[in-house]
C-alpha cells in the first residue's frame, strides 16, 4: 500500500472497486478512450494514476447526464486531443433536449386545440360508420381519409362481406382530430403524437398529466446534463489549466 502511495500508482482493481465496476470494464474504458492512455511496467502491467481515477469519475457523471454512447464519444475525443469534436458532441446532446422540449410543447398545444374545439364528437352507431359518411361528418374527401389511413393515423376495420371501411366511435373521433389539426397546419408527426396519447391514456386529464410528467423528466435530464458538463469542464481544467 505504501508503495502505491509513494509512486502515485493505482491498480486496475483499485479503480474498479472505487467505481463499482469490473476490472475488465476498466480495461475496456482504456481501449475505448474513455480513460486516458496508460503506460505499462516492464512486465506489461498497466499503470493507472489519480488522473485515471478522475477521468473515470467524470465519465460516470457524464453517463448519468448524457448516456454512455455520447460519453464514450466525448471522452475519447478529449483524450485524443480533439476538443472541438467533444464540444460538438455535447452541443448535439443539448440540441436533442431542446427539440424534445419543443415537441412536447407543440403536442400539448395541439392537444389543447383539440379539447377546446367547439365541435363536439359525433357518436357513431353501434355497427360503425362507413367511410363516405365519415367524410361528410368530418368535412373532407374520402380520398383524404384513405390517405390518413395509409399514414397510420386512422385505423378503420373492414366490414364483413362487403370489405367497406367502417369507423367506430373512437376512429370517428380520431378522424375529427386529424382534420382539426390539419386545418391548423400541424405537421403529421405532431398529429401522430396527439393520437397516440389519446389512444393510450383515453382521457384529457391523463393526457395533460402525462405530458406534464414528461416535461418534468426533461427538466431533470437537463439538470443532470448541466452537472455532467460542469464535471467535464473541471476535468478539462485539470488536464490543461491554460
Amino acid at each position: 500500500m505504501a508503495g502505491r502511495k509513494r509512486t502515485g500508482r493505482l491498480r486496475a482493481v483499485d479503480l474498479a472497486a472505487a467505481a463499482g465496476i469490473s476490472v475488465q470494464q476498466v480495461r475496456n474504458y482504456v481501449d475505448l478512450g474513455v480513460l486516458p492512455p496508460v503506460e505499462r511496467t516492464p512486465s506489461g502491467y498497466r499503470i493507472f494514476t489519480a488522473a485515471h481515477a478522475r477521468a473515470l469519475a467524470v465519465a460516470r457523471a457524464m453517463a448519468d447526464g448524457h448516456g454512455w454512447a455520447r460519453t464514450r464519444e466525448v471522452m475519447a475525443a478529449v483524450h485524443a486531443g480533439d476538443l472541438p469534436a467533444a464540444l460538438a458532441s455535447l452541443d448535439g446532446g443539448h440540441a436533442e433536449l431542446d427539440r424534445e422540449r419543443a415537441s412536447i410543447r407543440r403536442v400539448l398545444g395541439a392537444f389543447e386545440t383539440v379539447v377546446t374545439s367547439p365541435r363536439r364528437p359525433v357518436a357513431a352507431p353501434r355497427r360503425g360508420v362507413r367511410v363516405g359518411a365519415v367524410a361528410d361528418l368530418v368535412g373532407v374527401r374520402t380520398s383524404q381519409l384513405r390517405s390518413w389511413e395509409a399514414r397510420g393515423l386512422l385505423r378503420p376495420v373492414r366490414e364483413r362481406g362487403t370489405g367497406y371501411r367502417v369507423y367506430d366511435e373512437a376512429e370517428l373521433r380520431a378522424a375529427q382530430v386529424v382534420a382539426l389539426l390539419r386545418r391548423g397546419a400541424y405537421p403529421f408527426d405532431i398529429i401522430t403524437a396527439v393520437l397516440d396519447e389519446m389512444r393510450t391514456t383515453g382521457s384529457p386529464q391523463r393526457v395533460r398529466a402525462e405530458l406534464a410528467r414528461r416535461e418534468q423528466e426533461l427538466y431533470r435530464r437537463s439538470l443532470r446534463r448541466l452537472a455532467a458538463s460542469a464535471a467535464l469542464h473541471d476535468y478539462l481544467r485539470h488536464r490543461d489549466p491554460a
